[in-house]
């Protein structure tokens, strides 16, 4: 059976058991925040074992694509050197949510294996945990597993997704390829080996365990299962390793084409194709390479398959290329790896670009550190390095240094990076669930989408963060209500401000969130005293809100104009909108051009001067997907939703307020455009009254401009090419003089050439001297001496530039780059280049004495 085909009949056969087939999910989790990826099917689940979501069915199956690279399920170093580790693979499910338990579990698992895929039982190996007294009765005198081929583990049969959340033992099957191939069976001491390869595993969860370690019964005991796809495939194919079956077969091909190495039993081929799978699927999710989070995830694995290509001997960039050979290969299953083939390979391509600059030098500093290595561990003080200078994950080290039998000094390397590692802890920290500590049933009923005002009970209030029966007049404080007008800061938008009014009492609210199901609204009592369970009156602030919504709906029309003008890669990656402004963060991998921006624009008040109705309607989740709606990033959704819809151009998932028509909007206008990570791009705009105030802003300055240059509105724009060129033209003209100068003082400066162990060398400053100039000059001097050292100095408006320069037949042993970065050092900044040219430069000019003196001191110490 081919994999596609294996896919198919497992979805089919659980169907026919009653199960709702799911779609996969993304592999940015969009209910959990503390796990990096997707990393087995039951993630999108989480909250329905949890009993905190609710589903029309309750049992479902899928085939869901999962990423372990990063976090409690890591991977990504065993890539390449075992015949069934991934960093991508597909992960097949079945789950009940409180319906069947074990007993249907272990049954459904067993059909399938030996009878719809014909497993001989007698190549089966079953576990349990050893507390599970009843799958083991269930196996051994229900389904009659062979007492010989079953196993009772500990901590191996114990899952859980994460260190919180749901979990509970598990049993799990296991495949054996034979006595040919090395390796025991689970719980045994050769266990390592190959020759048992698990390939079902069947969770019992029962349990939800909190970040103190406790575990607590779940509201519903349910099941959690997942079959690799790739390893049934390798079963059923009857090859040992998953990197023979059909899904790798032609990616292989086309890793060993583009890297020009024929011989595809090659691992690095295997990393190869591995991690082209990972990187493609991360993309197309929205994942773009960067320094931190998952976008750093990334950026290792890319780097590592470039680095196993460069080992091959790969010219020039190549791993790009292998997006449409996945596109080609799994296109037919998930036909985002066609329509985002182009963005995919663009963005693959530039990191290659930008890691091609580096790896040279980084390989280099590596080769170097192993080979005057005396032990077998690399200094933690190279891996930092490599990974601060040289963008080398550390895993990419690893890598090498696996291949040289060496290990690093990560001890040495934490202790490197401690201050990166507490920003990354920092940036993990997550908002407190106040849900659980404020101990309320129920929900906080919001009417505000009908109205902008309502009456509420009061069913707790909260000073500095603690439970209190009364708010005096200057107290702050939250109140919860039973019911609201007030919008809770969601998807974006920012929460109402207004008053809750009582008799002889006024709570002045600035601000509304959301924890849970309950409405907190922040604030003080401007009078009276509000005590629990008052009924008070709550007055949305219409004018905030009605500002709030135009941005809002502006925010939609936004995202559409963008997807239609830079293509259907775009993808949200958060927004702001308030009373006065919208942000609008998307996934975008290079900076606007000035035509796309009109024309975003453009587009964008066509359908403001379209004024068509923005209606919404409530349909399930189900039914919104069919329909075409668009899900908004980081937005988690109920089962029923809220659908918005702008005429044809904009339809998308949203729990906002919003204009009436588009028309309400009045003007779009866009006040900025940026890049705020690798590959995000934000776009800050305004739009009705605030818009008009822009363009009269826009106009004066254009005017006052004018008059400057003495002209008028109509050939403001022709003044000032004009004031450009002339200023490029003295500039040129200024340089050439600065240059004709230096050239001038040459000859003077070689009198202070001095001769440090046999090698000459100039070292001086020079005052008033451009950078260009510096560097023309250092060039003469170098050309004149014929052999030698050369280092200027100059200083101007509180800066101080350095050059050096190393005739070639010296750059062996004297390295400019590294003259420069000492003597910057001692300026108080930074610099480098080339072995035979480098500049840098500093801010401390009273250092420059001791940056000449030190000259001669790192000559005469080669």
């Amino acid at each position: 059976m081919t994999s596609a085909e294996i896919r198919q009949a497992f979805l089919e056969y659980f169907r026919e058991q009653g199960h709702t087939i799911v779609g996969s999910s993304s592999l940015i989790p969009g209910n959990d925040p503390t796990l990096l990826f997707t990393n087995a099917g039951m993630v999108q689940f989480k909250d329905v074992f949890l009993g905190t979501d609710k589903r029309d069915y309750s049992r479902a199956t899928t085939s869901q694509r999962c990423v372990r690279a990063g976090g409690k399920h890591n991977d990504l170093e065993n890539v390449g050197y075992t015949a069934r580790h991934h960093t991508f693979f597909e992960m097949l499910g079945n789950f009940s949510f409180g319906d069947y338990f074990k007993r249907e579990a272990i049954g459904f698992a067993w059909t399938f294996l030996t009878q719809v895929l014909q497993l001989p039982a007698e190549r089966l190996w079953i576990t349990v945990h050893h507390s599970d007294d009843e799958a083991e009765k269930i196996w051994k005198d229900e389904i009659g597993v062979d007492p010989e081929r079953f196993s009772k583990l500990d901590e191996d049969n114990f899952w859980s997704m994460g260190d919180t959340g749901p979990c509970g033992p598990c049993t799990e099957i296991f495949f054996d390829h034979g006595p040919e191939v090395a390796g025991g069976p689970p719980g045994s001491p050769d266990e390592d080996g190959d020759r048992y390869i698990e390939i079902w595993n069947i969770v019992f969860m029962q349990y939800n365990r909190s970040a103190d370690g406790a575990m607590a019964p779940l509201p519903k005991p349910s099941v959690d299962t997942g079959m690799g796809l790739e390893r049934v495939a390798a079963v059923l194919q009857q090859v040992h390793s998953n990197y023979e079956i059909d899904l790798f077969r032609d990616l292989l091909a086309a890793a060993a084409e583009a890297v020009g190495c024929p011989d595809q039993q090659q691992k690095s081929l295997r990393v190869i194709a591995d991690h082209i799978r990972s990187s493609c699927f991360l993309i197309t999710d929205g994942v773009v390479p960067s320094n931190e989070g998952r976008g750093y995830v990334l950026r290792r694995i890319v780097r590592r398959a470039i680095r196993h290509g460069n080992k091959l001997g790969a010219k020039g960039a190549f791993f790009y290329q292998l997006a449409r050979a996945m596109a080609d290969i799994m296109g037919d299953a998930y036909p985002e790896l066609r329509s985002q083939q182009a963005q995919i390979e663009k963005i693959l391509l530039k990191e290659e670009q930008q890691f091609a600059r580096t790896l040279d030098n980084g390989m280099g500093i590596l080769e170097q550190a192993i080979a005057s290595l005396a032990g077998k561990e690399l200094p933690g003080e190279t891996v930092f390095r490599l990974y601060d200078t040289y963008g080398f994950p550390v895993d990419l080290t690893a890598d090498v240094a696996r291949e040289h039998d060496l290990t690093l000094d990560m001890e040495g390397f934490e202790a490197a990076m401690q201050a990166q590692r507490q920003r990354a802890r920092a940036a993990g920290q997550f908002s407190v669930d106040y849900n659980e500590q404020l101990q309320l049933d129920g929900e906080t009923c919001f009417n505000g989408y009908q109205a902008l005002e309502d009456r509420g009970r009061v069913l707790m209030l909260l000073r500095d963060g603690k439970a209190v029966k009364q708010l005096a007049a200057g107290e702050k404080g939250v109140v919860v209500l039973e019911n609201t007008a007030f919008y809770a800061e969601s998807g974006g938008q920012v929460g109402d401000s207004g008053v809750l009014r009582w008799d002889k009492g006024l709570f002045a609210v600035t601000d509304c969130t959301k924890e849970g199901k309950h409405h907190l609204h922040h604030g003080e009592v401007a009078e009276g005293v509000l005590q629990l369970d008052a009924v008070v009156v709550t007055e949305v602030d219409a004018a905030k809100r009605q500002a709030t919504a135009l941005n809002h709906s502006a925010t939609h029309l936004l995202h559409a104009a963008l997807r239609d003008v830079l293509g259907e890669h775009v993808q949200q990656k958060g927004s702001l909108v308030d009373a006065e402004r919208l942000r609008f963060d998307f996934s975008h991998f290079e900076a606007l051009t000035t035509e796309q921006l009109e024309q975003i624009e453009k587009q964008v008040n066509e359908q403001i001067r379209a004024n068509v109705v923005v209606e919404t309607e409530l349909m399930s989740l189900d039914a919104a997907k069919i329909k075409g709606a668009m899900a908004l990033f980081g937005e988690k959704y109920e089962a029923d939703v809220r659908v918005l819809s702008m005429g044809d151009f904009s339809l998308e998932l949203c729990g906002g307020t919003h204009a009436r028509r588009t028309g309400d909007i009045g003007l779009f206008q866009i006040v900025s455009e940026a890049g705020i990570a690798a590959g995000v791009r934000r776009i800050e705009a305004v739009t009705g009254a605030n818009a008009l105030n822009y363009v009269d802003e826009t106009e004066s300055l254009v005017a006052e401009i004018a008059s400057l240059l003495k002209g008028s509105r109509g050939n403001v724009l022709d003044k000032v090419k004009q004031l450009s060129e002339r200023t490029r033209q003295l500039e040129k003209e200024l340089s050439r003089v600065n240059s004709q100068l230096a050239s001038a003082q040459s000859g003077d400066l070689l009198s202070q050439v001095q001769q440090v162990n046999g090698i000459a060398v100039l070292a001086t400053h020079l005052e008033g001297t451009d950078p260009k100039s510096l560097r023309d000059l250092m060039d003469q001097l170098k050309n004149k001496l014929g052999s030698g050292v050369v280092v200027l100095l100059a200083h101007e408006d509180g800066k101080v530039s350095v050059v050096a320069g190393v005739t070639k037949d010296l750059t062996s042993r004297i390295k400019a780059g590294d003259l420069v970065r000492e003597l910057a050092t001692i300026l108080g900044g930074k610099g480098g280049g080339r072995p035979d040219m480098a500049q840098g430069g500093g801010t401390d000019a009273t250092a420059i004495p001791a940056a000449l003196q030190r000259v001669p001191e790192l000559v005469s110490a080669i």
